[in-house]
């Protein structure tokens, strides 16, 4: 993956995008609009930084590692309308300024505490992940999202 969620022109690149957005964007594909689409990808964040969502027992991040953690943390980009987790599922009504504002703080935030602060950091649901998992996981998920809403 050539971008990353701790280089800062990367980070500055898709917050340059997240600007683009307005509480009128359309999706291109999916069900959520843009102020649930910015409040889904701040779980990603929440799961990192608040201590908010209930951790999956042992069962469940067995299976979770071992069938869904390489479609997360791996290169290849996202399917259209992938199935997501339960946590990430956001159907109710949201605030378009506050979700677009702790999604920048949250990307900033990542970006200045870097890889060597994500190196065997323990993941919400796949247990430890190298710098580059993390990285991966963050920078795909944001391209995804801001894609599927044209910008």
């Amino acid at each position: 993956m050539s971008k990353s969620a701790f280089n800062q022109t990367d980070t500055n690149g898709l917050i340059q995008r997240i600007n683009k957005l307005t509480p009128a964007t359309q999706p291109q594909w999916g069900k959520m609009n843009v102020a649930q689409m910015l409040a889904h990808c701040n779980v990603t964040y929440e799961l990192v930084y608040d201590n908010k969502h209930p951790k999956p027992g042992a069962f469940k991040r067995f299976l979770l590692k071992a069938f869904v953690k390489n479609a997360v943390v791996g290169d290849k980009p996202y399917k259209r309308n992938s199935p997501t987790a339960p946590v990430f599922l956001v159907s109710d009504r949201q605030d378009f300024e506050k979700e677009k504002q702790r999604l920048i703080s949250y990307i900033n935030k990542t970006q200045q505490l870097g890889a060597g602060h994500f190196e065997g950091k323990e993941s919400h649901s796949f247990g430890p992940l190298s710098a580059r998992e993390w990285d991966t996981m963050f920078y795909k998920h944001l391209d995804h999202h801001l894609t599927q809403f044209g910008v």
